[in-house]
């Protein structure tokens, strides 16, 4: 499925003014602190609203400043993992993840909706951590939990905000492996943003789009933004130690 997103936005001194576009594979989002990567999430995930542009999944529009149309981020289809997970503490995981489905219409009855939720947990490796807390679980389950949210409606377009950040060095590891298998099995586009080179390399062949100061300043292949990085941002990136330690 192929998406594509170009929007303004103006946040006080900030102006965010980009354009991007994708299909199957990933597409990583990297830059330094401030650049406008998490504010460019927020906007194709309905929660914050642009100054003008348009942003289309498929063959669907949910934001058009020329057409006015502007679909509430429970229609867009579009599933958002937000740094630190975004989860509901006094839910257990099971209710976390069925919380997703509550916004399908007819809405499916609550009992449905957690049993669908267990058997995702079920085939991520989760099922034991059906009945826990978010608070007593680790890093790494939290972001798996997450991911498990998002998925389960079945989203268009998929978005990643720094979902391993958060993590200590081992469960990084692990979870690297495990979010590229996934991506590479489901046929779910996704947007990643990261600030770890390893995690380019671990996801194939994504496109890769860097922000600086609210603007596209280079997109590609990891290989070619290596080899000819535009900025010094990019140039200190790409030659951080890749070493499968952490």
């Amino acid at each position: 499925m192929r998406w594509s997103v170009g929007v303004e936005v103006r946040a006080g001194a900030f102006d965010l003014n980009a354009t991007i576009e994708g299909g199957g594979a990933p597409v990583l989002l990297i830059g330094p602190n401030g650049s406008g990567k998490t504010t460019l999430l927020r906007v194709i995930a309905g929660a914050y609203q642009p100054t003008s542009g348009r942003i289309r999944v498929g063959d669907r529009i949910l934001y058009d400043s020329s057409q006015r149309i502007s679909l509430a981020p429970e229609k867009r289809r579009v599933g958002y993992v937000p740094q630190g997970y975004g989860l509901f503490p006094h839910l257990t995981v099971v209710e976390n993840v069925a919380f997703g489905l509550a916004a399908r219409r007819p809405k499916p009855p609550r009992t449905d909706r957690l049993n669908t939720a267990a058997k995702v947990l079920e085939q991520i490796g989760c099922g034991h951590l059906s009945r826990r807390l978010p608070p007593t679980l680790s890093g790494g389950e939290k972001q798996r939990v997450a991911l498990a949210r998002a998925l389960l409606p079945e989203p268009d377009l998929l978005l990643l905000d720094e979902p391993l950040a958060a993590m200590d060095t081992a469960a990084r590891r692990r979870f690297r492996g495990y979010l590229a298998r996934h991506l590479a099995e489901r046929d779910t586009p996704a947007i990643v943003v990261t600030h770890d080179v390893r995690d380019v390399r671990a996801l194939g062949q994504p496109t890769v789009y860097a922000l600086e100061a609210g603007r596209v300043v280079q997109r590609g292949s990891p290989e070619d933004l290596a080899a000819r990085p535009a900025t010094d941002f990019l140039s200190e990136f790409f030659s951080a130690p890749t070493s499968t330690s952490s």
